[in-house]
């Protein structure tokens, strides 16, 4: 089972500092993405183990929280703590939220 937040826990743990890593492709963060979460597409996720394992938790963001789901039940399978947000970027911007936009 995987373990899950709201955009508006997200919303505080970004403010308290909180790794939270997108794991979409480059051009969908472009277009739109939380601030302060950090791109690392889900194919790429395996070669950032070794960094993922100092932030305990890890929460994953992607547009509707499913790819971020699947990551967050891989990356538990590896021992790490992995949270997703639920509704994902789609929560976000429905929620009223501000969205960023640029490469990452």
């Amino acid at each position: 089972m995987v373990h899950e937040i709201d955009v508006v826990q997200l919303d505080a743990l970004l403010a308290d500092g909180a790794t939270v890593i997108d794991v979409r492709e480059p051009d969908e963060y472009a277009a739109a993405h939380v601030a302060g979460t950090r791109l690392v597409p889900m194919g790429e996720l395996g070669r950032h183990i070794g960094e993922l394992l100092t932030a305990r938790p890890v929460y994953l963001i992607c547009r509707s929280g499913n790819r971020s789901g699947l990551m967050c039940q891989a990356l538990g399978e590896l021992g790490l703590e992995a949270v997703n947000v639920r509704g994902g970027l789609d929560a976000w911007v429905a929620s009223g939220r501000p969205v960023a936009g640029g490469a990452a």
